[in-house]
């Protein structure tokens, strides 16, 4: 079990539950609501099969998506909206890739059994 992983799983839950303390409109609160939950079930993911290599770059492209929702989606004005999703995109990314060695490793260890 990572860090990394749990910091996903934290990571999307408080994206989606920042959506009750902060100025939104429709498109943020569907893209906070939506990547949040999807950070969560690929983090879940990651900690059910820690030797999945894909999970952790799902980990990184949603936090990508994450970051750059603001200006996709028209939010970037409403501050604390836009804040929430570029913070937590970079740690989403971050957990990603400091996760890569570990899966790398477990991933190794679980070809080389077979």
């Amino acid at each position: 079990m990572r860090w990394q992983d749990w910091a996903g799983v934290v990571l999307g839950a408080y994206l989606i539950l920042a959506t009750m303390w902060t100025a939104t409109n429709g498109a943020a609160v569907l893209a906070m609501i939506v990547l949040g939950a999807l950070l969560v079930v690929a983090s879940v993911w990651s900690l059910a099969m820690p030797g999945s290599m894909t999970s952790e770059y799902s980990h990184m492209l949603l936090g990508a998506l994450v970051f750059i929702s603001p200006w996709v989606l028209g939010y970037s004005s409403l501050m604390g909206a836009a804040w929430t999703s570029w913070i937590v995109g970079v740690l989403a990314v971050i957990a990603g890739l400091a996760a890569l060695p570990e899966a790398n490793a477990a991933h190794r260890g679980v070809a080389g059994s077979h």
